[in-house]
């Protein structure tokens, strides 16, 4: 399975159970877009990625993680 920038939940999810002890709400986008592009899974252009994606993976990450 690879991830692309829309597989938002999928994505959450990953960053969920590879920084389990990261709140997610104290994350920068500059650093949450490096922890994306880094998981295992990860397959698609980076140059994809937008501020929108990024609040949408975030949000999805604190929702995962509450």
């Amino acid at each position: 399975m690879s991830l692309q920038w829309t597989d938002v939940l999928d994505i959450a999810i990953e960053l969920d159970e590879s920084y389990p002890d990261v709140d997610p709400k104290t994350v920068n986008f500059v650093d949450l877009r490096n922890w994306v592009m880094e998981l295992p899974d990860f397959d698609d252009d980076p140059e994809r990625c937008g501020e929108k994606i990024l609040e949408a993976i975030q949000m999805s990450w604190i929702e995962e993680s509450e």
